[in-house]
């Protein structure tokens, strides 16, 4: 079994080659023995698949694959986004849910999400406990029938997608946004998100890209970001739209584009919500935001009395606090973000139709809302860039960093270094960080200052110090 390993909430792999029907059965017996350990017979799920290829194939596979087990099983007719199979998942009380994706990865890949009880990622530690039943799985494995499985009501199916489109209709406000007459572009990225704006807002205002199936995606991974996302860009600009929207392959992570066609990066899309969710809604509670996230946040906690938390790298740290204690907005540099009053999980639709919503509630185009942001908490910008190097030159510098630091970044002193999560060395008005990859050779450097040259500059300075 050693072929199999999990990462953040679940196992992914390239199709025909690690990610086979024979280990998709394996992995699905030793979430079910961890299902039963946890909850006996009561043991229940929610299976959802995105747009990948085979994905209804592989969902079938695994719910005959519980199902076999005793376990009762809803399973989505169709595809469906993994904020869906979490909602239900929490909305029915079952014990967990799956999701077969590979989320933004290249579409090689597919994979195997767990979705926690309480409608967020799997733990850690859950994850920990699935990868260990691995080990203990029986030498033969009786596999029944789909048919035989729904004849007895271990296998029940229902039509995900649609309920979720009515959740999002309930909690945010779609006639007023219908009402002000805005028009946004909203790039599927050919994954699990497509056609859900177009329902909730009507087709005369909203211009789909990338809603055609195609599992291939043309060959891009479906990550929304700046880079992957020109024609987006040039569309909401060239066509004057209100914003441009775009989610990963199971739309749990926004991109976003204000009407001028500039990318509005997760960093200011937290700001926005705090600052919206706090000033126009009343609601308070702690900003949670992971180590590479934006101090503008630390500022607005500042200002409306909420405290600040920063976790380490990953949305797997921030869903628990969501539920374990009274937070107002979670999330990361990578584009996945939860907020008070949804769910414990990262959901790209709603987080993007809420910045909609705010443009119309606010009476202010996208770039204003950013703009005030600025005006208000201080110019705050950017850089991110992966190095890829060797690994003896990646270990080299790290033991460099752990044993001696940095005094200077180019011609800026170093005040003081933190250390959560990677390096992360600050200078007068702002931050250098690094991070190295578990699993290649490459080390991610970021920064933030008060200007895009700034920031810029800094990455720059980081790499000339990791080749000197």
């Amino acid at each position: 079994m050693s072929a199999i390993k999990f990462g953040t909430d679940g196992w992914r792999a390239v199709i025909a080659d690690g990610y086979t029907f024979a280990n998709l059965e394996t992995v699905a017996r030793a979430t079910g023995q961890w299902l039963h350990k946890q909850y006996g017979d009561d043991a229940s799920v929610v299976i959802g698949h995105d747009t990948r290829f085979q994905g209804p194939a592989f969902a079938a596979h695994v719910a005959c694959v519980l199902g076999s087990m005793g376990i009762r099983v809803r399973l989505a007719e169709g595809f469906a986004t993994t904020p869906a199979v979490s909602w239900a998942t929490l909305e029915e009380e079952h014990s967990a849910g799956i999701v077969i994706t590979a989320s933004h990865n290249p579409p090689k890949y597919n994979g195997f999400k767990i979705k926690a009880h309480f409608g967020g990622p799997a733990t850690p530690a859950m994850i920990a406990d699935v990868e260990g039943e691995l080990d203990q799985l029986a030498a033969s494995f009786d596999l029944r029938a789909m048919e035989d499985l729904e004849a007895e009501g271990l296998i029940e199916r229902f039509d995900l997608q649609r309920a979720y489109i009515g959740l999002l209709r309930e909690r945010l406000d779609i006639e007023a946004i219908k009402h002000a007459g805005l028009h946004v572009a909203y790039d599927a990225m050919y994954g699990a998100g497509k056609g859900v704006v177009t329902e909730l807002l009507g087709v005369p205002r909203v211009t789909e890209l990338h809603h055609d199936d195609n599992p291939g995606m043309h060959g891009q991974a479906p990550e929304p970001i700046d880079r992957n996302l020109a024609e987006l860009s040039e569309i909401v600009s060239d066509q004057h739209l209100a914003a441009g929207l775009a989610t990963d392959g199971d739309a749990d992570r926004i991109g976003m584009f204000d009407e001028e066609g500039n990318f509005v990066d997760s960093h200011k899309i937290l700001a926005l919500l705090v600052k919206y969710l706090y000033e126009e809604k009343g609601l308070e509670g702690a900003i949670v935001k992971t180590f590479s996230t934006t101090d503008m946040l630390d500022r607005m906690g500042e200002k409306y009395g909420l405290p600040v938390e920063t976790t380490p790298i990953g949305f797997k740290y921030i869903g628990p606090k969501m539920v374990e204690s009274d937070v107002l907005v979670g999330g990361e540099e990578s584009g996945g973000m939860a907020v008070k009053g949804h769910i414990p999980e990262r959901d790209g639709l709603f987080i993007g139709l809420t910045i909609v919503e705010m443009i119309v509630k606010r009476e202010r185009s996208l770039s204003g809302l950013v703009r005030e942001l600025m005006e208000e908490f201080g110019p705050h910008y950017q850089s991110r860039t992966d190095l890829h190097t060797t690994e003896e030159k990646k270990q080299a510098f790290l033991k460099r960093l752990d044993t001696k630091g940095l005094d200077l970044i180019g011609n800026r002193e170093v005040k003081s270094i933190e250390t959560l999560d990677g390096f992360k060395f600050r200078v007068k008005d702002g931050w250098l960080m690094f991070r190295p990859s578990g699993t290649e050779p490459v080390l991610r450097i970021y920064s933030e200052a008060p200007s895009q040259e700034e920031a810029d500059a800094l990455v720059k300075d980081g790499v000339a110090l990791v080749d000197a």
